[in-house]
């Protein structure tokens, strides 16, 4: 089992290029086609500043949007394709999360960056991601190197539907990390819970493909789920959390006991997410 068709947002950031050598080494690993995704979004400007450019408003943008395209594009040529792979460049108009959504229906994977604490305006990309697109979302912190990525890997496991798909989603990553920690944080019991040991069925499921599973259950009062997630993740030096998300109430809010919403917000390392 393996991903074949990855798709990575690329756009003219500092970051960009942490997310495509990333999405790359994944590419290669799987023998995979990468798709480099640019999507021109037209930037809303203040009133005062459009009353002033007039007709000049839409060929500066346009001409904004062509220049940091270029870039992007020039960041992924510039990249070494490896025999086994192939990465298409495109470049698209259009809403950033419906234009990725649509995009990413047609491949295995996405791999986006984490939404900065300095950006403004509209939920994290990855909360909305998560919930349109009908594949998993892997999220790249805005800080740090990741020269790997799924050696060592953190299960966050509540054995809900959303945690099932997600550990489903991610098998291609677990069946060739070194070893797969599942913690279950809290367990619950009975037929909607985690059985007599939490953990242990997932870990014996993931046996049988061939995977090195650990299985750990914690209580813990003194911190929160997410907290304790990234504590120990940097305990078990895990360089990818997988875990699930869904929405309730408001759709844009993303849960696991506030995990979810935690780690998107403070994640030191990848995560990988599936709704």
């Amino acid at each position: 089992m393996a991903f074949k068709d990855i798709l990575v947002h690329v756009d003219d950031t500092a970051r960009a290029a942490v997310r495509l050598d990333l999405a790359l080494g994944l590419a290669v690993s799987h023998q995979a086609h990468l798709v480099a995704l640019n999507v021109r979004t037209r930037t809303a400007l203040p009133t005062v500043v459009t009353a002033q450019l007039g007709g000049e408003m839409d060929t500066i943008l346009a001409h904004g949007d062509a220049e940091a395209a270029a870039k992007a594009r020039v960041l992924v040529e510039s990249r070494l394709v490896v025999p086994g792979t192939s990465v298409e460049w495109r470049d698209v108009g259009g809403n950033l999360v419906e234009t990725l959504s649509l995009h990413a229906r047609y491949c295995d994977l996405v791999v986006i960056g984490q939404t900065s604490t300095e950006e403004e305006g509209g939920p994290p990309l990855a909360d909305s991601l998560v919930l349109a697109v009908g594949r998993p979302v892997l999220v790249v912190p805005y800080a740090g190197r990741f020269p790997t990525v799924g050696r060592r890997v953190l299960v966050a496991w509540n054995a809900s539907r959303e945690a099932t798909r997600a550990v489903h989603d991610a098998l291609p990553l677990l069946e060739q990390a070194d070893i797969v920690h599942v913690l279950a944080i809290n367990p619950g019991h009975g037929m909607a819970g985690h059985g007599d040991i939490p953990g242990a069925d997932i870990c014996l499921h993931l046996s049988r493909h061939g995977i090195n599973a650990v299985c750990e259950h914690i209580a813990s009062d003194d911190l929160e789920v997410g907290e304790m997630l990234l504590s120990r993740a940097a305990d078990e030096d895990s360089d990818l959390i997988v875990m699930g998300g869904y929405g309730r109430s408001r759709l844009r809010e993303l849960v696991m006991g506030g995990a979810t919403r935690h780690l998107l917000g403070h994640m030191t390392v990848p995560v990988m997410i599936s709704h």
